[in-house]
């Protein structure tokens, strides 16, 4: 049967580090070099992904944003973004600005992303911002109101923030028709870190990996995850794999608990499981 692998990057396929190691660049290119299909389902933009992505021949498109973008690595474009409504981006806007959050608003036209904040108050705003800067020569645009921006190709909000900052927000957020949310804690920092970040119902995990499976006609789809945006990802597959630093929930709703991240459990699941 044709089967589809595809894998989280941060806390599942990525090290401690967010990089791939050394063995994981190795038994996936050798995996994919024997026929194995195999692909990435992120909460990360192109930016970043781009960079880390860089060592591994992959020749499939792969899931970006919690499933508002599917980008074709081959093509160099964008196969399907999912747009913030309306509706929805007006509910994004008035929350954030009655709660007195800020954040970053990514647009993504003619194949072109565009990320854009209107402050960097707090120490975890200036981090992300600094470090996809200098790491990955992320593009980021400072305007004075995000209400003034062409609204039509809008498409993912992320808040950083605490999670006693963000809870408010989430729950006025998900309650509203045309928007998905991801709520869940960065892995990162030691400092408790959480991200909120807010597409179109169209988008989620699930939608982009059931997306792929009608475009490409798998029959089987094998999924590694960690946190909580993986949820909805491993509804869409027929086997969902949890690393052993997964959350609890994740771990619950998992066929299967395989090695921890930090150990390249996905490369030893797959140089042990896939037989091509």
């Amino acid at each position: 049967m044709k089967t589809l692998y595809i894998s989280d990057l941060d806390g599942t396929l990525l090290n401690e580090a967010a990089q791939l190691s050394p063995y994981t660049i190795e038994t996936l290119n050798e995996q994919i070099q024997r026929g194995m299909d195999f692909s990435i389902a992120t909460a990360r933009s192109l930016a970043s992904v781009k960079t880390i992505l860089a060592p591994l021949n992959l020749n499939l498109p792969i899931v970006l944003m919690n499933g508002a973008a599917i980008y074709d690595m081959d093509a160099g474009s964008y196969k399907k973004v999912e747009y913030l409504s309306p509706s929805g981006l007006n509910h994004i806007l008035n929350v954030i600005h009655e709660l007195d959050l800020s954040g970053f608003l990514y647009e993504i036209n003619n194949s072109e992303l565009t990320t854009y904040y209107q402050n960097l108050e707090t120490k975890a705003l200036k981090d992300f911002y600094n470090e996809r800067v200098h790491k990955y020569n992320k593009y980021f645009v400072q305007i004075p109101n995000f209400a003034q921006l062409d609204r039509e190709h809008l498409m993912y909000f992320t808040l950083l923030d605490t999670k006693e900052k963000l809870e408010p927000a989430y729950k006025k957020l998900k309650e509203h028709g045309d928007l998905a949310v991801a709520f869940y804690r960065d892995i990162y920092p030691e400092e408790e870190l959480w991200y909120l970040e807010i597409f179109s119902t169209k988008a989620t995990k699930y939608n982009a990996v059931a997306y792929l499976r009608n475009q490409l006609q798998y029959d089987v789809i094998i999924g590694f995850g960690d946190n909580l945006n993986d949820l909805p990802f491993f509804k869409a597959c027929d086997k969902a794999l949890a690393v052993e630093n997964a959350r609890v929930e994740v771990k619950t709703a998992a066929h299967e608990i395989i090695g921890h991240h930090k150990e390249d459990g996905v490369a030893k699941w797959i140089r042990r499981n896939v037989s091509l």
